[in-house]
Formats: C-alpha cells, sequence, structure tokens
C-alpha cells in the first residue's frame, strides 16, 4: 500500500492542491483511497466535504496531533497533505511512514531556500524504499525565475516530476471537490500532460 507523503516547509506552494489532485488520480484507476490531512487549516478535508456523491469515493484519514491513525483494512493508496513548518518528532512520524515524499517548490528564491534544508532534513529520515521527488508548482517555462527553478533542482539530484503550470483550472476545480481526473480530458488537456511524468512516478 503506497503512502504519498506531500510536504514542503513553507506555506502556500500548493501542498494541497497537489495532494487532492494525487488523490484524484488514485481515484480514477479504481483504488481505494484515503486523503489525510494534517495541516491545521485542513483544507484537504474541506475539499472532501465539496466532493460530489457523483466523483469517484475518496475518504479521509483521521490524522492526530501526535501520532497517524492506523489505516483501516480495505485502504490500497494514502495520500497525506502536511503543514507548513513540518519537523521535529512530527516529522519523523510522517516520514516513517512515507513510501513516495513529493516536495512541491515554487519558482521564488524563498521558496529554494527553504526548500534545500527541508531536503536535507528529509536524507536524515531517509529509509530503505522512500523515493523523493520535486514538482515544480505556479512554473511559467517562458520566465527567468523558471530557468532559475531548472537550475537549483539540476543541482539537488532529486527528480523532477513536473512542471505545473499556474491556470483557473486547479481553482475552480478544488471549489466543487473536483480534480483534473474529475473531468472529460478534452477540459483539462494541457494540465493532464504536464502530470504524465508525476503519474508514472506516482505508478512505479
Amino acid at each position: 500500500m503506497p503512502v504519498v507523503v506531500v510536504a514542503n516547509p513553507k506555506g502556500g506552494v500548493g501542498k494541497s492542491t497537489l495532494s487532492t489532485n494525487i488523490a484524484g488520480y488514485y481515484a480514477s484507476k479504481g483504488h481505494s483511497v484515503m486523503l489525510g490531512d494534517a495541516d491545521r487549516q485542513q483544507s484537504s478535508r474541506l475539499w472532501l466535504g465539496l466532493r460530489p456523491a457523483t466523483a469517484r469515493p475518496i475518504v479521509s484519514w483521521d490524522v492526530g496531533e501526535d501520532k497517524l491513525a492506523k489505516l483501516p483494512k480495505g485502504t490500497t493508496h494514502v495520500v497525506l497533505d502536511t503543514p507548513a513548518g513540518l519537523e521535529g518528532g512530527r516529522m519523523k512520524d510522517v516520514l516513517r511512514h512515507a513510501d513516495k515524499v513529493i516536495v512541491p517548490l515554487q519558482p521564488s528564491v524563498f521558496d529554494i531556500f527553504a526548500t534545500r534544508a527541508f531536503l536535507d532534513q528529509i536524507k536524515a529520515n531517509y529509509h530503505a524504499g522512500m523515493q523523493v521527488g520535486i514538482v515544480g508548482m505556479r512554473v511559467d517555462g517562458r520566465t527567468i525565475s523558471a530557468d532559475k527553478l531548472r537550475a537549483f533542482v539540476d543541482a539537488l539530484g532529486v527528480p523532477v516530476l513536473a512542471y505545473l503550470r499556474d491556470t483557473q483550472n486547479y481553482i475552480h476545480l478544488a471549489a466543487h471537490g473536483l480534480t483534473l481526473f474529475d473531468v472529460a480530458p478534452s477540459r483539462v488537456e494541457k494540465d493532464l500532460d504536464q502530470w504524465q511524468g508525476l503519474c508514472r512516478w506516482l505508478d512505479a
């Protein structure tokens, strides 16, 4: 049972957007998916409350203040949305459960500095079988900041799974509890193309 953890020490980098869409991808494949929300803002849990009954089911994972709740039988895939400032014992507990760790990163010098230190912490808590990858969020490939982001991640030795553009599609779908994988592909074709590498990594 893969446990995918989406984590970054900074707030507002797109962790919940990424987490909900990963959960939506797994659900679109017919998996039994749980989405956990360790963030005090509970964005992912609120999103689940908006999800229509006609959409493929995604259930909530009870994430307490101290420890992650035991998963119920029948769950095949888990996605965990984590809070900004994840550190210490809480971080170790989360990473202990993780099979895959995805770090969303925006093309900002502040995000880059914070993420470099965070990746060092992940390495310090690395365990056998854990995979780590980066997803560039709200990236316009035509900008200098995008070039700097690519130069930064190229030097890290951590795979870049995708560069996702800044689009209202994510915002509009989230407002209805939906993901890219819940609507007709023709509506979000450009975005689905950007997810191809990430989806292959999730399935590996």
